[in-house]
């Protein structure tokens, strides 16, 4: 935890008689003006980009003088105890940084400043509207839109090349061709994506690509539908057809990464901030590496992942902490930020801005590659899983169901319907 001081005291000055000439005497009274200090959490973001949010706060503090910040940085796994942990006991901070899923347990208890009520022509006018609905239930918006990524596809070309394969599958029927091919021709698998309940929401993502309804308007199961069907035997078919490496069971999506970059899998769904983790981790299949957008359904629907600020509303400090969170989240600070994260900002102009930038490159790298096809399809993305208090729970009730099925333990209908039931059962209690 770092704290930061900026101490102002303005004297004022009592003039408290007049000869006929000069000051006959006066004397002087120091009041200080009331400084008001803002307790700001983020997550996980020391210490590489401890130096960024160090001078964010020098700045927001020289431009308003009677407010500090004292800003405390969480471990991303410590995140979601904690905060429920301080709104419980009433010690919240004024400004944290959350995504919507975390936020989305408290939603519902008013826990949460509704920035509709106070600046609702500047989020219209500023943040990108797919983007506010991420934060956003009904009529109200309790989150301003910090920093966004987007899924992209990285595939190995030389995988691909010896698979006799000229193009990435854009769909996830496409998908199936794909990794026959490369099963046949390599041994290898074509992708990874993971079904262990605590883990990665990609399976939930791609039900809802799928055209899959989740949850329906009375909160309950909205999946058990021929949709949802076919979404079921989609993966299903994929793992007894031997397309799935069989640890999808039993490992998470960091698994993904470290079988993309041993050469064991020609696809790998993620963001563009793992590319640097792979350039630093195994350089030679950085350079085969080619971008492509994420793999999508039907429906054409992609997903964003969107980092939010919000404001408790037991906070004593709304107007302050309101400016603060409008500074860090304006557009010239958002690139700032985006330039050394390799994020997207969340600004109408400033992604305008940032796609303009890339453009402009005199060169081309595999990670200027993957920023623009992240920020390209940007337009084109929204937040797949809706926001649910117990989102959590009906993703664990899916995917051990899936598992259920692929282990052929339990019919696809059965784990459909089972699935089902599970969930109404749960929300009914």
């Amino acid at each position: 935890m770092r704290k930061f001081f900026n101490l102002n005291i303005v004297i004022f000055f009592g003039l408290c008689g007049l000869s006929m000439s000069w000051i006959a005497g006066c004397s002087y009274n120091s009041v200080p003006v009331t400084t008001e200090e803002l307790e700001f959490w983020t997550m996980q973001l020391q210490p590489k980009f401890t130096s960024y949010v160090t001078k964010l706060i020098e700045e927001f503090e020289q431009e308003h003088e009677n407010i500090t910040i004292r800003w405390t940085d969480i471990p991303w796994e410590a995140m979601e105890n904690k905060i429920l942990t301080a709104v419980l006991s009433n010690t919240a901070p004024d400004v944290v940084n959350l995504n919507s899923n975390f936020a989305a347990k408290l939603a519902n208890r008013n826990v949460w400043l509704d920035f509709n009520q106070h600046i609702f022509q500047k989020i219209k006018k500023n943040y990108l509207p797919n983007i506010q609905d991420s934060s956003s239930i009904g009529d109200s918006t309790f989150g301003l839109p910090w920093y966004l990524t987007t899924q992209i596809t990285l595939y190995n070309k030389n995988l691909f090349k010896q698979a006799d394969i000229t193009n990435p599958p854009k769909t996830f029927d496409e998908l199936i061709s794909v990794a026959i091919k490369i099963k046949k021709k390599t041994g290898k698998y074509a992708t990874f994506f993971t079904f262990v309940p605590g883990d990665s929401g990609e399976i939930l993502e791609s039900l809802v690509k799928m055209g899959v309804t989740l949850i329906d308007d009375q909160g309950q199961a909205g999946f058990n539908t021929p949709e949802g069907m076919k979404a079921f035997q989609y993966w299903v078919l994929l793992y007894k057809q031997g397309l799935l490496p069989p640890e999808v069971l039993t490992q998470g999506h960091r698994h993904a990464l470290e079988l993309y970059q041993s050469g064991e899998i020609a696809l790998l769904s993620t963001g563009v901030e793992s590319f640097s983790m792979i350039k630093k981790n195994a350089p030679t299949i950085a350079q085969v590496s080619v971008s492509a957008p994420q793999i999508t359904g039907d429906t054409g629907k992609k997903n964003v992942a969107v980092m939010n600020l919000f404001i408790p509303n037991s906070t004593k400090k709304t107007e302050e902490a309101i400016k603060f969170a409008e500074f860090v989240t304006s557009t010239s600070n958002q690139l700032v930020f985006a330039r050394q994260a390799n994020v997207l900002p969340s600004t109408i102009d400033g992604i305008k801005t940032y796609i303009y930038e890339q453009k402009q490159l005199n060169y081309s790298t595999p990670l200027s590659d993957a920023i623009t096809v992240s920020a390209m399809q940007l337009k084109n993305t929204e937040t797949l899983i809706p926001i649910q208090e117990n989102i959590n729970q009906l993703q664990k009730i899916i995917y051990e169901n899936l598992q259920y099925a692929m282990l052929e333990k339990k019919s696809v209908k059965q784990a459909l319907s089972d699935a089902a039931e599970t969930w109404n059962n749960f929300i009914a209690e």
